[in-house]
């Protein structure tokens, strides 16, 4: 217990200190990011500071992973370099046994980031780019054109020319009705199309039905299209900012309207793979503890950038090509978790114990 309350006493100071850190320099460099567009626009003191306050959950989101390797790095390196290091590997106890707390609490904080990232930095991102926006004065239009849209498992097709979010009016509107062996038996054209908080109301409709192949025209249709007004939106979601339930929905959307769900598919294995860069950070510093006496200081915080940036490379890499479909999401999510989980065991087998 007293080398548990050592290690702990030594490494808590720094992972606080890193933590608030990364954290102030990810609020500045977002505000002297934005600070010229704030100007331009005639933006309030009070405006911008509501702003840094609603990104100060999402940075300490980013700064957790690079401050406890820098945390766990920093600390077992200055453990080595004044040599107590050796003293505790003297008396019996290997740096896996030595190290287990940090490993412990880095376990924990990967669960604790999974909560805080989903319940209170999505939350507060989403906020923080609304209340840019508005100081900025962007308006936010979900009109959309040259809409398609796949439903009942392809077995409808709806197309429109526009879709007028104003007056939630679609335009130029065509139905596409095919049978279970997906061959076409009925197309309905409208001029124009109309929500009435229940279906959509159509104007100028005119059905083409095809049977034993004739093809008969009938002016209206008895078509009750009940599709959303959400569903012709020009709505894009990045499901990195959104929680894993509206996630959820948004991508079983993609899927019912027939839209590529590759790439958010792959954000939302991710939502769960990544708070794991916590135990990874740790692991990863354990394996490279001990490897300089000199510049501390500098070394652990080049070997936190460096590890940082392999880990980010090889996500993105892995994530790039479950987007493009060579590998599902599920391993373009987990692939790097597995990788570095790997090399962290092959680090602290080699490492001096």
């Amino acid at each position: 217990m007293i080398l548990i309350r050592y290690i702990l006493k030594k490494f808590f100071p720094v992972f606080a200190g890193a933590l608030v850190f990364f954290c102030f320099v990810l609020l500045l460099v977002d505000l002297l990011g934005n600070l010229w567009r704030y100007l331009l626009e005639g933006a309030s003191l009070k405006a911008i500071a509501r702003v840094s306050l609603f990104y100060i959950p999402k940075a300490v989101s980013f700064s957790v992973p690079l401050a406890v390797l820098f945390g766990a790095a920093f600390t077992l390196s200055s453990l080595h370099a004044s040599n107590e290091l050796t003293v505790i590997f003297a008396s019996g106890i290997s740096l896996f046994r030595f190290t287990l707390p940090l490993l412990i609490f880095s376990l924990l904080l990967s669960v604790a980031f999974f909560f805080f990232e989903d319940r209170i930095a999505v939350p507060f991102y989403a906020r923080k780019i609304e209340a840019q926006r508005a100081a900025l004065n962007e308006p936010v239009s979900y009109d959309n054109d040259r809409i398609v849209v796949l439903a009942d498992g392809g077995r409808t097709v709806y197309r429109a020319d526009y879709y007028d979010d104003g007056q939630q009016r679609l335009y130029n509107f065509m139905i596409f009705m095919r049978s279970e062996d997906r061959s076409l038996n009925r197309i309905i054209t409208a001029d124009s199309a109309f929500w009435d908080n229940q279906r959509w109301i159509l104007s100028g409709a005119v059905s083409y039905i095809y049977e034993d192949g004739k093809i008969f025209f009938i002016e209206g249709s008895d078509f009750v299209c009940t599709e959303t007004p959400d569903t012709f939106k020009n709505i894009s979601v990045s499901v990195d900012e959104v929680s894993t339930a509206q996630a959820r929905e948004y991508i079983a959307k993609l899927k019912r309207t027939g839209l590529p769900h590759a790439e958010a598919a792959s954000l939302y294995h991710k939502k769960f793979a990544f708070p794991l860069i916590t135990f990874i950070a740790v692991f990863l510093s354990i394996g490279l503890a001990g490897k300089s006496r000199k510049n501390i200081l500098l070394v652990s915080l080049v070997s936190c950038v460096s590890a940082a940036v392999a880990f980010y490379v090889t996500q993105m890499v892995t994530m790039l090509l479950s987007q493009f479909g060579y590998i599902s999401p599920f391993a373009g999510a987990w692939i790097p978790v597995f990788l570095f989980t790997g090399i962290s065991i092959v680090l602290l087998r080699f490492a001096r114990t």
